[in-house]
């Protein structure tokens, strides 16, 4: 297995019915110290399948795929394999997918016309117990979630302003990705403080994940390209 500074590499089982998708993808992770694509899938049942047997890291799910579609297979890797971060390909054109995909438990998302550097930015953030979602996907989350950027944006606003200023910094690193340990050392404080703070912040806004909580902020105009 590779490593990259001593750590084990990040292992993905990529799921996309393109062929040429799958190979693309797997030259850009393979092309960065510290992941490694143990498998691939072409559809959703091969797709959960994989994961069963492999218990990789994270699944890259593509939204439409043969047989059991990719919301299909996040809804079931998210129930039956909960150690396996699920991240969504998506593109502009699915944006009616993404709330399901939200409910059913997928810690990021990313479209496949972005920039590499997103999707990798985005699978290291769900390994480390973040949630990822790029700047673009944020807007179509936030438009299709309800009623559209403007109201949204202001009952957004009106919804963190019940946190504390401390908690409104948590929810702002949620936005970004950051997991409860990056939380801590961007702000100084001890890593279980950062999980009292996140805690909080969901309970406090009714929040079901992380993923919910930085469509918040991003709504809210805590994150940078909000």
């Amino acid at each position: 297995m590779d490593e990259s500074d001593g750590e084990a590499a990040i292992r993905v089982v990529v799921a996309d019915d393109e062929a040429m998708m799958r190979a693309g993808i797997r030259a850009i992770l393979t092309s960065v110290p510290g992941f490694e694509v143990v498998g691939e899938a072409a559809d959703g049942d091969e797709t959960v399948s994989l994961v069963a047997e492999l218990a990789p890291e994270v699944a890259l799910v593509d939204v439409q795929m043969p047989g059991t579609g990719g919301l299909a297979a996040t809804e079931a890797i998210s129930a039956e394999h909960p150690d396996t971060a699920v991240v969504v390909l998506t593109t502009f054109s699915e944006d009616t997918y993404i709330a399901r995909a939200l409910s059913g438990g997928a810690a990021g998302f990313v479209l496949k016309s972005g920039d590499p550097r997103q999707l990798i930015s985005g699978l290291r953030a769900v390994v480390a117990g973040g949630a990822y979602l790029s700047p673009e996907v944020a807007r179509r989350v936030s438009n299709e979630l309800d009623g559209g950027r403007l109201s949204r944006a202001t009952a957004a606003r009106e919804r963190v302003a019940a946190l504390s200023e401390r908690e409104r910094e948590v929810l702002a690193l949620l936005g970004e990705g950051c997991s409860n340990d990056q939380v801590a050392r961007r702000l100084h404080i001890a890593p279980g403080t950062a999980k009292v703070h996140v805690r909080s912040i969901l309970t406090r806004l009714d929040l079901g994940n992380r993923v919910q909580a930085a469509v918040l902020a991003y709504e809210a105009g805590l994150t940078v390209g909000a």
